[in-house]
């Protein structure tokens, strides 16, 4: 190649070096610094909790004696109206005549009455005569024969059952018994309860016979916890 020739290429080598350089990054100026991110929180889509549906646990019964209360049995009935509940009130004769107006309001809400005898003896110590005796006295103060008959004090015998069946009602004792009518406390009662009970319980408590303070109380807070756990507060057929 002459000189001349050399002359006139040596511009354009110089132009495609400066270009190469531009087009080529050099690696000694390249950063390895991450992107970026925004100093805020980070905006996602709104999260929707669904209910967790309770289990079905069974079904359970209040039943209450010794009433009517002039005094607990209203409240009684206040708190079982606030969570639509219903119940079976096994009451005593010479009661019932004292407060008549209480055992009306109990059946116009749709409870249930069952005979607790007139006087509240021991049964088993009558001979089958007074038995009789005592559940007529007591229907014939409610004005009606119930359907269901509990023997005070849980004293009950063949001898009590088979009296209670040719009167063709049914003989109906409990299945647990938080002991309310001791007064133990508030809290005792409602953890008894949900400690012992299961599906088809029959739970004891008493609306009558004493300070039932306790009672009402342990009410208010048991029936919400009954059903957290999955139990239908359901009414005896009584």
């Amino acid at each position: 190649m002459n000189s001349k020739r050399l002359l006139l290429l040596t511009p354009l080598l110089i132009a495609l070096t400066l270009i190469a350089g531009l087009a080529v990054p050099n690696p000694a100026n390249l950063t390895t610094t991450s992107p970026t991110h925004p100093t805020g929180p980070v905006a996602t889509a709104p999260q929707t909790v669904a209910a967790v549906p309770v289990a079905y646990a069974g079904t359970v019964y209040l039943t209450f004696d010794d009433g009517p209360s002039y005094t607990y049995t209203p409240q009684i009935l206040s708190v079982l109206r606030k969570y639509g509940v219903r119940a079976v009130f096994f009451e005593v004769g010479q009661n019932i005549t004292w407060y008549p107006w209480i055992t009306r309001n109990l059946r116009y809400y749709g409870n249930l009455i069952g005979n607790h005898t007139w006087s509240h003896p021991y049964l088993t110590s009558l001979s089958d005569y007074w038995v009789n005796w005592q559940l007529d006295r007591m229907e014939s103060a409610l004005g009606y024969r119930p359907r269901c008959v509990r023997p005070p004090y849980g004293a009950t015998s063949y001898r009590i059952q088979a009296i209670i069946a040719a009167r063709g009602q049914r003989h109906i004792l409990w299945t647990v018994d938080p002991s309310d009518w001791a007064r133990p406390g508030t809290w005792t009662i409602v953890n008894r309860v949900l400690y012992y009970v299961r599906d088809g319980s029959r739970i004891l408590l008493h609306d009558g016979g004493g300070d039932r303070s306790q009672t009402v109380a342990a009410l208010d807070l048991l029936i919400p916890r009954l059903r957290a756990r999955g139990f239908v507060i359901g009414l005896m057929a009584c």
